[in-house]
């Protein structure tokens, strides 16, 4: 059963294929089988008329040979009538063959018009199957444009919700800003009125002062005048005024006379020994004993932290967390009663140093930017820091006040310095140039293109250093804006600083070597380094001792290094204190302290004890 159920279905399956067959060929061969069948229908027509025409002619030849004598009249008429079927059948015979002919051709003609049908019908199905791909295709990417648009438009609903709701917020602040300065405005004018007020009670206080002066003066003239004194021909009379400040020529009503002998004032005006530099001018003038712009003495900070003994760190005193983020500077004051640290939260902090400890006194703000170089004024009234927001700020430190902001830098300002009379600050820059500032008319009098990047500045009575990150340390004429000096190292300079009789010039640079420079010579005397020591930045500052025998600079690794200045070897190396490199280095001028300050957020105080 199964055998038959199995040769059926393949004998239907034959069966359906050559009825398939039948249905999709037939329309094309119907003409050519029609025609190909009259064809044979003509041709077997021809065959039954010559079997015919053979037929009659063997009865023809029977009936002669059978009755030679018959009717020859009859036999006649019988030829006749062959002989015209024979002219109709050969006429009949070559029209099918030109027929036949005709069908041939007929026939190949269509058999190419069937070959080029199907050359067509294949091109069009390959076209068939390259249009379906590329609808595929087109549809999948209709599919994710369409995704790709709902998601843009979630996107932008919410972006639309977030401006509805900044827009609110901006309102909001915009009516509090308004109410603001509003009050800002009636705050001010309420000042103002206020400063008239005290101005004019001010005014008629001095008018008073200046009177009963004036009046005391022409007392002290008449007295005077009655009493004749006697004049030594060596000597000159100088009169020296009391309030300088008063400007042109007018007479202060306060001027007391005093003679000076000519020999002492001789003596006097004479030039000090040979300074720092002989082969360098005096640019800047001398120092001044006390800060010339606006230092009260209620602000001045003793020189009580003078060098008695140097103690060499050996111990991490105090560990402190001094900023949020990366600590860049530290610096002890004159007398070395405060510490400054500056950061990368744009905040100078001061830490007051008792008993080991640094504890905390204070912040100075008004930074846009981290603080790159801290500095004391001489008197520790004033502190400079140096900022990445271009600028350079003065603060007071008695009442963290900021008193001055010195913009003009394209670039972040890496170091700043005070000279030596405290009404002059050096600032160097990132945008290759230097800038020397006048605090009393608060403008900017000299600007100096180095021609690289400025990374720290150091200054004497005599000229302004800078070490670049081209390698070199350059010494400055500023008023002529020219180098009077080159010295180049071996690697891009990170750090300056002066021995306190500013004899001698140390230096720090990136080929992990520190270097004192003699200024008298001009030459490298000495050159340290370490197995283990790395200069981590191309900020890395390093510092004498206040007596100038150690050199102290901190390490990438974290570890500090001491130097022997006489010895030139490693005197001591503190580390596993701090957790990333060291970035500045501090000696207290009473030669108590070191402070440390790391890329991380910790500084740290170290001493002998």
């Amino acid at each position: 059963m199964a055998e038959r159920r199995a040769e059926c279905t393949w004998k239907r399956h034959i069966s359906d294929q050559l009825k398939l067959r039948d249905r999709v060929q037939r329309q094309a061969f119907e003409e050519i089988v029609l025609q190909y069948n009259r064809l044979l229908e003509k041709s077997d027509l021809q065959a039954v008329l010559s079997e015919r025409y053979q037929t009659d002619k063997y009865d023809v030849q029977r009936g002669h040979e059978a009755s030679s004598a018959a009717d020859w009249s009859r036999s006649d008429a019988l030829q006749q009538e062959m002989s015209q079927m024979r002219i109709k059948h050969q006429e009949e015979l070559t029209e099918l063959h030109k027929k036949r002919g005709e069908l041939a051709q007929s026939v190949i003609e269509l058999n190419n018009q069937i070959q080029q049908k199907d050359k067509e019908i294949q091109s069009n199905e390959a076209k068939m199957m390259e249009y379906q791909q590329q609808i595929s295709s087109l549809e999948g990417e209709c599919r994710e444009l369409r995704s790709y648009l709902q998601d843009l438009e979630r996107a932008n609903q919410t972006l639309k919700d977030e401006y509805d709701a900044l827009q609110i917020t901006f309102s909001a602040l915009e009516e509090k800003l308004r109410k603001t300065t509003e009050d800002n405005q009636e705050l001010v004018s309420r000042w103002m009125a206020e400063k008239a007020q005290e101005a004019n009670k001010l005014n008629a206080e001095n008018e008073k002062d200046s009177r009963r002066r004036q009046a005391k003066l022409q007392k002290e003239l008449a007295d005077a005048a009655k009493e004749p004194l006697p004049i030594d021909p060596d000597d000159d009379i100088e009169v020296l005024a009391e309030d300088g400040g008063k400007g042109g020529g007018e007479t202060s009503p306060n001027r007391a006379l005093s003679r000076t002998p000519r020999s002492e004032r001789k003596k006097m005006s004479q030039p000090p020994p040979g300074g720092l530099l002989d082969s360098i001018s005096n640019i800047f003038g001398r120092r001044r004993t006390a800060n010339s712009f606006s230092t009260s003495p209620e602000n001045t900070e003793a020189p009580s932290g003078v060098c008695a003994e140097v103690r060499v760190p050996s111990t991490a005193l105090h560990v402190f967390e001094a900023h949020d983020g990366e600590v860049n500077a530290v610096r002890f004051s004159p007398g070395s009663r405060l510490l400054a640290t500056g950061g990368m939260d744009r905040r100078v902090k001061l830490w007051e140093v008792v008993a080991g400890r640094c504890e905390p006194k204070g912040a100075l703000t008004g930074s846009n930017a981290g603080i790159t170089s801290i500095e004391f004024d001489s008197a520790g009234s004033y502190l400079l820091a140096a900022s990445n927001d271009f600028a350079s700020r003065i603060w007071t430190v008695d009442d963290y006040r900021l008193r001055h902001t010195l913009t003009g830098h394209s670039g972040k300002v890496l170091s700043a310095r005070f000279l030596l009379d405290n009404t002059r600050i050096v600032s160097g820059s990132y945008d290759r140039t230097l800038k020397l500032w006048d605090l009393r008319n608060k403008v900017c009098t000299k600007t100096v293109f180095a021609g690289s990047s400025c990374n720290d500045i150091v200054c004497t009575e005599q000229c302004v250093m800078s070490g670049h990150f081209d390698k070199k340390v350059r010494f400055w004429d500023i008023r002529a804006e020219s180098i009077v000096k080159e010295l180049e190292l071996l690697g891009r300079v990170t750090s300056l600083d002066l021995n306190h009789d500013r004899t001698e010039l140390l230096t720090c640079s990136r080929d992990d070597l520190v270097k004192i420079i003699d200024l008298r010579t001009n030459g490298v005397r000495q050159t340290f380094s370490a197995q283990g020591f790395k200069c981590g930045a191309d900020w890395t500052r390093v510092t004498f001792s206040p007596d100038g025998s150690y050199v102290a600079g901190g390490s990438a690794d974290g570890a500090l290094y001491i130097w022997n200045v006489v010895t030139g070897k490693v005197d001591r190396t503190l580390d596993r204190n701090h957790n990333s490199a060291i970035n500045s280095v501090s000696w207290s001028p009473s030669g108590a302290y070191v402070a440390s300050v790391e890329k991380g957020s910790k500084a740290i105080l170290w001493s002998d004890m």
